[in-house]
């Protein structure tokens, strides 16, 4: 039993070769948590904010769900870059990530102005 348990430590290589080795920008596993964790927790505000217009019957708040997707895409953008270790070659999704914002941020505040107007005609 010894001399098979002792061939097949040798077989195994240790488990420090099993480390992955990533370059020095690579988010560690709490910081992609947050950003996974983020984009998941704007998809249910996305969700929470339609049914909430569905069960309400205030239809204008389906446009600050639509106003919501533009700084998704920007997550989503954001995340890719970090998944590709900051790649130069995509460097491309940090213009988009930063027009997504600004489009996103006046979506939401057209939005947020319709309900208000919905809001004044109750």
């Amino acid at each position: 039993m010894g001399l098979g348990l002792f061939h097949f430590l040798n077989f195994v290589e240790p488990a420090s070769c099993l480390q992955l080795h990533e370059p020095p920008n690579a988010l560690s596993l709490p910081t992609w948590a947050i950003h996974v964790s983020s984009v998941a927790e704007w998809i249910i505000a996305m969700l929470l904010v339609w049914q909430y217009a569905d069960k309400s019957g205030y239809t204008a708040w389906k446009g600050l769900s639509w106003g919501m997707v533009p700084l998704l895409g920007g997550a989503f953008c954001a995340c890719t870059w970090h998944f590709f270790y900051n790649s130069e070659s995509l460097e491309v999704l940090v213009a988009l990530q930063a027009a997504l914002t600004v489009i996103g941020n006046a979506t939401m505040c057209i939005a947020a102005y319709r309900i208000y107007k919905s809001s004044q005609g109750s």
